[in-house]
């Protein structure tokens, strides 16, 4: 599945005209939170608000717009109230607020500025007027705006240090906005290996709430295309993107050689700030590791931020999908105990660690 900025940015480069839907406001059950996004193109979906009846009705929505006058407020802005049960027969019952908007090649550059603090872990707000066509403008979390010679947009900062949600509100002039937090993706995963597993790990990773920084000396071997929060470090000295790394962060390693994966395992713990440490492998593999290791003088301590085999037990498959799985489940685990408990877990548990024992 591809995110809605992905998309917006896939269709600007191909010049094709899009509709990005945003959930503004919810009341009551519904499929998803405020801030869930998709985007439409004539014949074309991206990313999800919830599916069923509800995206079904977008869409309607959205290709109508698609096929108005562009220069009319109605084909390029719109705010539709969805009662769930009644409209649409669907079980949640709640009321969704949806907000419309058409994106074309002018807003290429706020796109860009958005992908921008995206890659660097920063949240930042989408703040649409809904009342006029005026152009969409970014605003940092303390309410400064990003541009600083723009107009005077009666956004006073409270409205986005106060509030941590998407929502609709109005300015000092009574106008009505869409004020959409724009969330970061936060959590950084450093994954050593383009092989199979790492590819299909990547593939899953970038449907998440996490930024990649995924490391080969192979640079055939990535895809042309990635999603935003990857980024691509190709380099004959992979060591060095240990170093790289934001501390917290995940590490993933799973080369095409055992002898670089100890050198990468070495070099990851001598690091204080690991968020987790993740190798590829059976038991067999880490008690040579272990012994290795503490030969050239690593504490038991060192050794014990070390997991491997990884993956969530329960899912014994050695398809590079069935790893996958296994292995991003394990992180979600963690980041959860990470943004539940954050006191308590500077260094996350290595949980299940026995999963894949015998892959790698």
């Amino acid at each position: 599945m591809t995110t809605w900025l992905a998309a917006l940015r896939e269709l600007q480069d191909a010049a094709t005209p899009a509709v990005l839907v945003t959930v503004a406001e919810i009341q009551g059950s519904t499929p998803r939170e405020a801030g869930a996004r998709m985007v439409y193109t004539a014949d074309k979906q991206y990313d999800t608000i919830g599916g069923g009846h509800l995206e079904w009705r977008a869409a309607q929505i959205a290709r109508a717009m698609l096929e108005d006058d562009a220069s009319q407020l109605p084909a390029q802005r719109r705010l539709e109230r969805i009662a769930l049960g009644p409209s649409l027969g669907q079980c949640c019952g709640g009321v969704v607020f949806l907000a419309f908007e058409r994106v074309d090649q002018s807003c290429s550059g706020t796109l860009k500025e958005l992908e921008q603090h995206w890659r660097s872990g920063i949240d930042i707000w989408r703040t649409l007027p809904l009342d006029n066509a005026d152009p969409l403008q970014l605003y940092e979390t303390d309410g400064e705006a990003c541009d600083l010679n723009g107009p005077d947009n009666g956004l006073h900062a409270t409205l986005f240090r106060d509030v941590r949600k998407t929502y609709v509100t109005r300015d000092a002039y009574g106008r009505r906005w869409l004020l959409d937090l724009c969330r970061a993706h936060q959590p950084q995963v450093v994954l050593f290996g383009a092989g199979h597993v790492g590819t299909a790990i990547v593939k899953v990773l970038s449907n998440l709430p996490c930024r990649v920084l995924w490391v080969d000396e192979r640079e055939d071997m990535f895809p042309d295309s990635l999603p935003p929060q990857v980024t691509v470090e190709a380099t004959d000295v992979p060591n060095a993107a240990v170093d790289m790394a934001e501390p917290g962060a995940y590490y993933l390693v799973m080369t095409h050689s055992h002898a670089l994966d100890q050198q990468l395992t070495e070099r990851i713990l001598k690091r204080t700030d690991i968020g987790w440490f993740g190798l590829i492998g059976s038991y067999t593999k880490r008690k040579q590791f272990e012994h290795r290791l503490a030969d050239r003088g690593y504490t038991q301590e060192q050794l014990n931020r070390m997991t491997c085999p990884i993956g969530i037990p329960g899912i014994y498959g050695k398809e590079p999908a069935s790893i996958a799985i296994a292995v991003v489940a394990q992180l979600m685990q963690l980041w959860e105990l990470r943004f539940t408990q954050p006191a308590r877990n500077k260094f996350p548990p290595a949980l299940a660690t026995h999963a894949l024992d015998g892959r790698g």
